[in-house]
């Protein structure tokens, strides 16, 4: 069996307040699939936690728009901390989740009627996509980028992310990480220069060379129909070195904390990570239990030290409420759930 990257699984955001920002994002960006809401430690993560097992809540949220979803976070045995300075492009690590959206200009219309910070209007990124940055009450950014994959015609505006703008200090050396280990091979834009259409975000008066990726081959696995493709964009500054927006602070403080991505052959993975000089820092090895759900884990970092998790899902809840539990052990990896599974998720809405 070979090893495969199936898709974004989901965006990690570290909070204060679990269940006020959750009511955000069902707001703004129809977050409202609960797969999972738990309390747990983690005590694998102590080399990212200040060497100590934290406690924490975690909720993990969908859009049945498709797309990957949110894993909402937030520490129970100490206040996340915020970054000590205001970060901006070019900045090293998370700088926005990339949501997607069937219509631009009805996402913005409606973004602005509920109160939502935009920072800029739509306009054409460098791929020629259409797109709008608007940021959330904590200070995390969003970009919105117009696309026509789906999962289905649900009610939110937007779908669920599509992918991940990411600052780094090297290019050359991030690009050869994304695309040889995640394989975000397909190189849909490179411009350098003044970024135009990001007048309005922080960061946006300096000069930056802009990569924007695709996959040229699209993921797999039994989730991919609701998860979809994926982008990733790497910014550089080439005025400025950029500041690491998780300098001296803990996975699990304030904001996006991780970029997880659906996995098959864990063990596969981890020996083509190593072969690229990008070895597992956390592993679970063996599956984890947390009772609704069950799977293998692992990270690694990308060149500026931004975590990267894979999951290898053994074990889901389709609908918890019914006792309906769907165990992938014994599936053909390659192999997707069926639609109308998938679709049962929307089984699991929470409303406001």
């Amino acid at each position: 069996m070979g090893n495969h990257i199936c898709g974004i699984q989901q965006v990690g955001i570290g909070t204060v307040d679990l269940h006020r920002d959750w009511k955000w994002y069902r707001k703004a960006f129809a977050m409202d699939i609960r797969i999972f809401e738990d309390a747990a430690e983690a005590p694998l993560m102590t080399a990212y936690t200040g060497g100590e097992v934290q406690k924490r809540v975690a909720a993990l949220a969908l859009n049945m728009n498709g797309g990957g979803g949110f894993e909402i976070w937030q520490y129970t045995s100490r206040k996340a901390q915020p970054a000590d300075f205001t970060f901006e492009l070019g900045d090293l690590g998370f700088l926005a989740a990339r949501m997607k959206t069937r219509n631009i200009q009805k996402a913005f219309e409606q973004h602005k009627k509920i109160g939502v910070t935009a920072l800029t209007s739509p306009v054409k990124n460098p791929a020629g996509d259409m797109h709008y940055y608007v940021s959330d009450n904590s200070g995390n950014w969003f970009d919105v980028v117009e696309s026509s994959n789906s999962f289905s015609n649900d009610k939110g505006i937007t779908g669920g992310v599509y992918g991940m703008v990411i600052g780094v200090s090297d290019i050359e050396k991030s690009l050869k990480f994304y695309s040889d280990l995640l394989g975000f091979d397909a190189v849909l834009s490179d411009t350098s220069g003044m970024a135009s259409d990001l007048n309005g975000v922080p960061g946006s008066n300096h000069a930056m060379r802009r990569v924007i990726l695709g996959q040229s081959n699209q993921g797999i696995g039994p989730f991919n129909p609701l998860l979809g493709i994926n982008q990733i964009e790497l910014i550089q500054t080439t005025d400025k070195k950029g500041r690491k927006i998780f300098e001296n602070r803990f996975w699990g403080d304030q904001g996006f904390i991780h970029l997880c991505f659906d996995v098959r052959n864990m063990s596969g993975l981890k020996e083509k990570a190593a072969k690229l000089n990008s070895p597992f820092t956390v592993d679970s090895a063996n599956s984890f239990d947390m009772g609704k759900a069950a799977g293998r884990f692992a990270y690694v970092e990308d060149p500026d030290g931004a975590l990267i998790e894979f999951v290898e899902t053994h074990k889901f809840p389709i609908v918890e409420k019914w006792g309906w539990y769907m165990d992938l052990k014994k599936r053909k990896h390659d192999k997707s759930l069926p639609r109308w599974l998938l679709n049962c998720f929307k089984f699991n809405r929470v409303k406001n």
